[in-house]
This record gives C-alpha cells, sequence and structure tokens, in this order.
C-alpha cells in the first residue's frame, strides 16, 4: 500500500500523551523528572505519530511501524492483555477526496486477517459526529460527552445494564437519558440502517446527518472495495480515545470460542497534528489502524 517505516522514541514528553486517551490516561506509565522533563511511556503508536508530523512540518505521509507500546493494565493473558505488548499501525496523513483513506485502511485490515487465514471477522464502523448528535439528541450535557463515551465503550465487555448503572450511579446521568441512548446504542446493520436513521430524528441533528452521510458514503466504498461481507455500522461503538473526529472502527472475531476483544481498531484524528503543532492553525488530517499482534497470535495458536 505504498507506505514507509518509520520510527518513534520509546519516551514521549508526559505533556504529549496526557490528554489524549480519555479514561485511560489512567494507564499511562509516567517516568520520573529525569533532567528537568517529565517523560513517559508511549501507550499507543499513534500519538507520537502525530507528534513526528507537527514537529516535522510534514503535511502528506503513509507510514506503517510495528513498535511496542506500554499500558499499565492488569494483565489478563486469555484476553489478550498485556502490560508491553506490539502494535502494527498503518496511517494516512494528508487531505484526499472523503473516505478513499479510510476505507484503505479497513482493506488493509481485510487483506492481513485473509492472508493469516482468520476468515471470521467483523469489522464495526461508527463516526464520532453520529455519537455527538445523538448524545444531543438524548439530552446528555456537553461536558459529560467525553465520559459518556467511554462508558457505552465498554458496550463489548459489559452488558447494556451494567453500563446503564454505570452511567447513572458513577457519571450522575439521567435515567430517562440514559434509556434514550439505550435505543440507539442496541442499531447495528448496513446501508438501509443508515438510511433509516437519515429519515428519523437522527437525521434532523446536523452533526449526526453529516456523519451518517460520510457513513453511507464509506458503506459504498467498501461495496466497490469488497469489504460489505465482513462490514457492519454498529451504533454501540464508541472507541474511548479523545482524539478521534470522525470514521471509527474495530475488528471482532465471530467465533465464539475465542474471547480477545478487538484485534485491530482505528479512526479519522483530524484535529490531533494541531494540537501538538507549535505553529497555530497547523492542520494535517490523519486516519489510521492499529493490529494487536499478540491477540492475532493467540487466535493462530487457538486455530
Amino acid at each position: 500500500h505504498g507506505a514507509l517505516q518509520i520510527d518513534t522514541p520509546v519516551c514521549e514528553l508526559k505533556e504529549t500523551l496526557t490528554g489524549k486517551y480519555g479514561e485511560d490516561s489512567k494507564l499511562i506509565y509516567d517516568l520520573a523528572d529525569q533532567g528537568g522533563e517529565q517523560l513517559a511511556l508511549r501507550y499507543d503508536l499513534t500519538v507520537p505519530f502525530a507528534r513526528y508530523l507537527a514537529q516535522n512540518k510534514i503535511t502528506t505521509m503513509k507510514r506503517y511501524q510495528i513498535s511496542k507500546v506500554y499500558r499499565r493494565d492488569n494483565p489478563s493473558i486469555t484476553k489478550g492483555r498485556f502490560r508491553e505488548f506490539y502494535q502494527c499501525d498503518f496511517d494516512i496523513a494528508g487531505a484526499f477526496d472523503p473516505m478513499i483513506p479510510d476505507v484503505e485502511c479497513l482493506r488493509i485490515v481485510y487483506e492481513i486477517l485473509k492472508s493469516l487465514q482468520i476468515n471470521s471477522f467483523v469489522i464495526k464502523v461508527n463516526h464520532r459526529e453520529i455519537l455527538d448528535g445523538m448524545f444531543e439528541l438524548c439530552g446528555v450535557p456537553a461536558e459529560k460527552f467525553k465520559t459518556i463515551c467511554s462508558a457505552i465503550d465498554k458496550l463489548d465487555k459489559m452488558s447494556w445494564d451494567e453500563v446503564k448503572a454505570e452511567m447513572i450511579g458513577e457519571k450522575g446521568l439521567d435515567e430517562s437519558v440514559a434509556d434514550k441512548i439505550g435505543e440507539f446504542v442496541q442499531l447495528n446493520g448496513s446501508t438501509e440502517l443508515v438510511d433509516r436513521m437519515l429519515a428519523e430524528e437522527l437525521g434532523t441533528n446536523a452533526k449526526a446527518k453529516s456523519g451518517l452521510e460520510a457513513i453511507k458514503l464509506l458503506l459504498k466504498y467498501c461495496d466497490i472495495f469488497k469489504l460489505t461481507d465482513n462490514i457492519r455500522f454498529d451504533l454501540s461503538l464508541a472507541r474511548g480515545l479523545d482524539y478521534y473526529t470522525g470514521v471509527i472502527y474495530e475488528t471482532v472475531l465471530t467465533l465464539e470460542e475465542v474471547e480477545c476483544g478487538s484485534i485491530a481498531a482505528g479512526g479519522r484524528y483530524d484535529g490531533l497534528v494541531g494540537v501538538l503543532a507549535d505553529t497555530p492553525r497547523w492542520q494535517v488530517p490523519c486516519v489510521g489502524v492499529s493490529i494487536g499482534i499478540e491477540r492475532i497470535l493467540a487466535i493462530m495458536e487457538k486455530q
């Protein structure tokens, strides 16, 4: 796919990493003051890549990187959760026609999994603007968008009742608002669902409408790229990281006997380079995907 390989440092300035990962920021490994600088171990390969683009004033680049990342998590070998693990990232930076780089990232995941003979998987897609519009319609206060987003992100690990209890109990959301969110997040489907949403209440919200139209275009390209059988538009997909701005996606296995969470995930992060740049209004649109190598190895071993 024409990407260059780059490497980025294992250590980043702590301020580069903080505030980018939502509630998962507590999983960043902090390093004590080293000669006057607060450092941290990289949590993923995306933020260091955005920092690299900002620092070197690069506006267009395709890159891949296979490196270790570090998370102060509770390890679980069976679920493929580690504190030190490899990620393989592929990113496209630069301004292109809408959804073309996004669908290329999905195609790459498809090609990788098919070539490793992992055939029963589904790539769930959603859009940050659809989520924002949905929250607005349901009456979630703007300052709670991110925490509610990270609660919804747990739906692949917890039942709706548990997530609802967290929203009401821990996040202080009104029960009627949580119930309204529940009606949306249990929906998934294909282009027909997108059309239905556009025609209904969600389509009356400007943000949600823009997101739904973007997803419709993405699904059209998925058809051209022969991905339709493995793609599902899923309103419960939230991806808890703060830097996503557009399309988000996550690949999960459809095999019952393998429990390992998502094996690849990513999305569009158009604002991240601008946040890290020292030049005002310096923006580089980006989209990328991250493949969890250990999880894929675990599946291949089971097979």
